[in-house]
C-alpha cells in the first residue's frame, strides 16, 4: 500500500483510510481503500469469568456469510441500526492476523443480502470492554450458539502485550472452530 502524506489520510496502527479521496474523489488512491482497509490483528479468548461489571457500552449484532471460503469470507452484518459488509482474507500461519475490509452499507440493502446468506445467521451482544488500556469486545452468543461467550482483542502488531482480564479462560486464537463463519454452522 502506498504511504500516503495527505494531512486528513488516517492510519492509526494498523488502519489506513484517506479522506482526500472521500471528499474529493481525486484519485489520490484506489476508490474503495477510503472506506476501511486494514490487517486485523487480534486474540481471541474463550470466556470464564464474570465480564459484566466491566461493560462500557453493548449491541446487538445479527450477521450472516454469502461465503465462508477461509481465503475470502464475506460478511453482512447489521449492528444496531447500522450495516456493513466485511471481506476478510485467510489468516496468517499463527492466526494472529488477517486482511479485513469494511464499507458500511444501507440498512435495508443488509437485510435484502440477509435473505441470501448461507444457512446459520449468528446472534450475538457485542460488550464493549474497556481493560488497561485496551479495549475488549465480549461476545454473548444466542439461539444454538446460547452459552458461547467469546472475548477478543484487537492489537497494533502481534508482539504487543496486553494484560487480560480476570474474566479471560483459555486463548483460542487461529483455531477456527471458533471463527464466526464456522461458529454458524453449529
Amino acid at each position: 500500500m502506498p504511504s500516503c502524506k495527505a494531512p486528513d489520510c488516517y492510519r492509526p496502527g494498523a488502519l489506513s483510510f484517506c479522506m482526500t479521496d472521500a471528499k474529493a474523489n481525486t484519485g489520490h488512491h484506489p476508490p474503495t481503500l477510503y472506506i476501511l482497509q486494514a490487517m486485523e490483528i487480534e486474540h481471541k479468548y474463550l470466556v470464564k469469568g464474570d465480564y459484566m461489571p466491566y461493560i462500557a457500552e453493548t449491541h446487538h449484532i445479527v450477521q450472516g456469510y454469502l461465503s465462508d471460503d477461509p481465503s475470502r469470507t464475506v460478511r453482512i452484518r447489521i449492528k444496531d441500526t447500522q450495516a456493513y459488509i466485511t471481506i476478510k482474507g485467510r489468516s496468517s500461519t499463527t492466526g494472529l492476523s488477517r486482511y479485513e475490509w469494511e464499507k458500511p452499507i444501507p440498512l435495508h440493502e443488509a437485510r435484502e443480502l440477509l435473505t441470501l446468506a448461507l444457512p446459520g445467521t449468528i446472534d450475538k451482544h457485542r460488550h464493549i470492554v474497556p481493560f488497561d488500556g485496551h479495549t475488549w469486545e465480549v461476545d454473548q452468543f444466542h439461539g444454538r450458539l446460547e452459552g458461547l461467550t467469546l472475548a477478543e482483542i484487537e492489537v497494533r502488531s502481534e508482539t504487543e502485550t496486553f494484560a487480560l482480564p480476570p474474566f479471560v479462560g483459555e486463548e483460542v486464537t487461529g483455531n477456527p472452530e471458533y471463527y464466526n463463519s464456522q461458529l454458524r454452522k453449529r
